[in-house]
């Protein structure tokens, strides 16, 4: 049995580290609590690439009161010297005598190595109080460490009939104001997001993060413009902190090339696959930049594609009360489907929450990534 207090400090790790999601990639989010006597002196996350780790940030917090404190991380602490030095030094001479560990850092350069340093230095260390909510809590960069590819969420917002909109194209607004809120809410905490660009050219989106009473994070905007099509008044190349990627196919005319690139726009050329641009060598050119996280945003066409190159990992559905009909209407999925059953994609560690009248289901197409054990 789980010791209430142990699991009460290490959901607060949690609570911490979520604090610093969409901001530390290509790290991972880490949270850290200090206890002594049954009570906690100090606390702290990593708040972006490059700050001070989440056990630094704690101890700094504790003051004078870490000599025989316990620590409570939600992530191995590291043994190797990076942008910052080792928090496994940190807290041996700190004079931490427990860590309670979550789990294990898959990173080669961790991996195992920090609880065994500690170990080494006479420090009690348990590994694997909440590890399932603290490997989810990293989902992304666990994928990322393993396969150098960022974690793919695919979106989309449908009446219960499975429509995206009308046969006119009207869809906005299917779902209501509290689904659009936590659409916005994990735009701030991915890196990037994607669209095709019929998106762009029926709503000339925006695709930043806006957040009611706090400032949120712009992820970086990616455009599938395969010809070129993005117009140079496009509000998207004219607002956010960066501008956007577009992806474009061998196909494109030269002008139209060398007019995106004034305009601003950052241009990377994909290969042409049968169903667009190939969104599997998109992953691994977003990889290459250290994306570690992506949610397609875009219509029934880049999510057929998507699906069909196997590269989502996670489903998003908002689904809204209503009923639109139409076999003009469009759908989440396109193309001829599959002829049987058995071939069906099936989702996996279903979850579903009300959002207003609205349900958000979320499901894994891939199996959820696991702990990392040495």
């Amino acid at each position: 049995m789980v010791d209430v207090n142990h699991q009460r400090y290490m959901e607060r790790a949690l609570t911490l580290a979520a604090e610093g999601r969409g901001r530390t990639s290509p790290n991972p989010t880490v949270g850290a609590v200090l206890t002594k006597n049954g009570r906690i002196v100090g606390e702290g996350y990593h708040a972006y690439a490059g700050a001070d780790h989440a056990e630094v940030v704690a101890l700094r917090a504790a003051e004078e009161a870490t000599r025989g404190a316990a620590c409570y991380v939600t992530l191995e602490p590291c043994s190797h010297h990076g942008k910052t030095p080792p928090c496994t030094e940190a807290l041996i001479k700190a004079g931490i005598t427990k860590v309670l560990v979550a789990t294990f850092d898959p990173n080669p350069l961790v991996a195992g190595t920090g609880v065994r340093r500690l170990r080494e230095a006479g420090i009690s260390v348990e590994v694997g109080l909440l590890q399932e909510a603290a490997t989810r809590l990293n989902e992304p960069y666990f994928k990322y460490i393993r396969v150098r590819e960022p974690f793919v969420l695919l979106k989309a917002a449908l009446s219960l009939d499975g429509k995206l909109a009308t046969r006119t194209g009207d869809s906005q607004w299917i779902t209501g104001e509290g689904a659009r809120r936590r659409v916005h809410e994990t735009r701030d905490t991915v890196d990037a997001v994607v669209v095709g660009i019929g998106t762009i050219l029926k709503d000339d989106s925006l695709l930043t993060t806006r957040l009611e009473g706090r400032v949120g994070r712009d992820p970086l905007r990616i455009v599938l413009d395969s010809r070129g099509r993005l117009p140079l008044t496009a509000r998207i190349l004219r607002t956010g902190a960066r501008p956007p990627l577009v992806a474009v196919g061998p196909r494109i005319p030269p002008a139209r090339l060398r007019r995106l690139k004034e305009a601003g726009a950052e241009v990377v050329m994909l290969p042409q696959g049968d169903g667009g641009l190939s969104l599997r060598d998109l992953v691994s050119e977003l990889g290459r930049r250290e994306i570690t996280s992506v949610m397609i945003e875009g219509g029934g066409k880049v999510a057929t594609s998507a699906l069909q190159a196997g590269i989502v990992d996670k489903l998003i559905l908002m689904l809204a009360p209503i009923l639109i009909g139409g076999e003009k209407a469009p759908t989440l999925l396109g193309g001829e489907g599959v002829e049987k059953l058995a071939e069906a994609l099936h989702l996996t560690q279903l979850s579903v929450e009300h959002a207003g009248q609205d349900l958000i289901l979320e499901g894994y197409l891939t199996a959820p990534v696991a702990p990392w054990v040495p």
